[in-house]
């Protein structure tokens, strides 16, 4: 009697679970770690989690299959350069769409995901979980598989995910991930972002679009005899954003995308360690600056003329400072800076006695900054990072330079304002306090909506018919262009009245001349 009641109660938990593949090809660290706190989790209820990813675990975690794709770090170093550098909106969509297509055929010739995911001795699985950054070939492995997919958008959403889903993404106020800002309160900004997008548009859909689509029949034949790439991309069940309107601009959404912003954030940061505590604390009412570019910029590579504008700012300040910096050397490293290859940031950030965090705007850092209520430096490099900060300073969490052109001057007084002026602590504590006020943690919603995309097969009841309609029919294109047309009939019809009644009025008043003079 023991065992059947041990069995009935352990049965729900097996019949719940369920087989996930889930896809993060993209080598950068902050695409895959925002979702990872996430894959563990559905790992720990049960979930069998099988993860085609750049980033191998240290050690193995249950229920979670890595399947590694290191190739995908060939010349990254390259990639990261061009990305940075200056280009026109053409050739930086041009790079991209490129980038990821090429990222694509790499993961798909990838020995272990051929015999694993796509082999005819594959697993069965229940869901497919992927990273949305215009991947959208592998949108066939969820067709292939026959399985729901979720979408995980770590930078928030763009145009091409909100196309995806058939998502409401209005030009006037709302700006896609750049490396240009645009004032759209002003005609000029708007403009300028219609112009930047339709170029980006335009590059995917008459460049790139064709290629992925030649992608998609070459891996998945058969899917693609039954329906075109272009149905299978906008499939999704679900799409989990990293924002929140505490976050970013307030906007609309349709049902199927969900904010789980901050959805990596730890809730219960751990103590530092103890000679990171000590310095830390040693420091006194003057307090702690971290300072961190990320993964993908590397400090180490930084200009002598930048880094030494860094080092004598530094120097300069009372307060110590904790520098990720990748050598285990610094020259000219002053006393009061703590330099190491990886530090505790979440831990560092939830510490009161650090003051400002120095950051190049990456979301993830974002928004662990606000969560943990700390003021921003900026120095943002490319990608969304700009639109990121430009937020942060809109709404007072802090101030925004650029890394390549700031003086010595710019940042020592930027610092000294951002520590000083107590209004960017005080906003930085209300947002922090503002966002951690919601219904229910980013994880437990996340976790719930995946849930119920799997006890109801696919959700297909949450997706809106604006997906499946071209730019046409979903912009009313047609209809306006039949009221622009009967416009133009009726004012043809109008002219042809005028002209007629004119040189009616003409050839009456000719008559009329003709006999004044056969009087006279």
């Amino acid at each position: 009697m023991l065992g059947i009641f041990l069995l009935l109660c352990l049965l729900p938990g097996y019949l719940e679970s369920a087989r996930i593949l889930a896809l993060f090809p993209i080598p950068s660290p902050s695409h895959y770690f925002f979702a990872l706190p996430y894959l563990k989790r559905l790992a720990s209820l049960g979930h069998e989690i099988t993860t085609v990813n750049p980033f191998a675990m240290k050690e193995p975690i249950k229920n979670i299959h890595d399947v590694p794709i290191p190739e995908v770090f060939e010349n990254i170093d390259e990639v990261l350069r061009y990305a940075s550098s200056s280009r026109s909106a053409w050739q930086h969509s041009d790079f991209t769409n490129e980038y990821v297509l090429n990222l694509t055929n790499i993961v798909l010739n990838n020995e272990v995901v051929r015999r694993e995911v796509l082999g005819p001795k594959r697993s069965h699985f229940d869901l497919v979980i992927m990273d949305l950054w215009r991947m959208d070939v592998l949108c066939g492995l969820a067709a292939h598989l026959g399985a729901p997919i979720i979408g995980m958008a770590p930078y928030g959403t763009d145009w091409k995910i909100d196309e995806l889903v058939g998502n409401v993404s209005p030009m006037s106020y709302l700006q896609s991930p750049s490396s240009e800002l645009h004032d759209l309160e002003t005609y000029g900004g708007r403009l300028a972002h219609f112009v930047e997008r339709a170029i980006s548009w335009i590059n995917f859909k008459w460049w790139h679009a064709e290629k992925q689509e030649a992608l998609y029949r070459k891996y998945f034949p058969s899917t693609a005899r039954d329906k075109p790439l272009s149905e299978i991309s906008k499939n999704f069940a679900l799409v989990l954003v990293n924002q929140h309107f505490t976050l970013a601009h307030p906007r609309p959404y349709v049902p199927n995308i969900i904010e789980v912003g901050g959805l990596h954030v730890e809730q219960n940061p751990k103590a530092l360690p103890a000679a990171l505590e000590d310095f830390v604390q040693g420091a006194g009412e003057s307090g702690v600056i971290y300072f961190s570019l990320g993964t993908n910029v590397k400090s180490k590579s930084l200009s002598e003329d930048r880094r030494r504008v860094l080092l004598e700012t530094f120097g300069s300040l009372p307060q110590r400072i904790l520098w990720k910096f990748e050598d285990d050397q610094l020259p000219g490293k002053p006393p009061n800076v703590l330099i190491s290859k990886w530090f505790p940031q979440q831990d560092i950030l939830a510490h009161p006695n650090v003051k400002l965090f120095i950051t190049h705007g990456g979301l993830l850092s974002t928004v662990e900054s606000i969560y943990h209520g700390k003021p921003m430096l900026g120095l943002p490099c490319f990608f969304d990072q700009f639109r990121n900060m430009e937020h942060v300073q809109r709404s007072g969490l802090g101030l925004v330079l650029n890394l390549k052109e700031m003086t010595r001057e710019d940042f020592n007084s930027t610092i000294i304002r951002l520590i000083t002026d107590r209004s960017f602590e005080e906003m930085a504590q209300t947002t922090a306090t503002r966002h951690r006020d919601q219904p229910m943690k980013p994880m437990e919603t996340a976790i719930w909506w995946t849930h119920y995309i799997l006890r109801h097969k696919g959700a297909a009841h949450m997706r809106v018919a604006g997906r499946d309609l071209d730019f046409i029919v979903y912009h009313s294109l047609d209809v306006l262009g039949t009221f622009l047309v009967a416009f133009l009939v009726v004012l043809a019809v109008f002219a042809l009245c005028v002209v007629k009644t004119w040189n009616r009025c003409l050839s009456i008043e000719s008559k009329k001349n003709k006999q004044k003079k056969k009087v006279q």
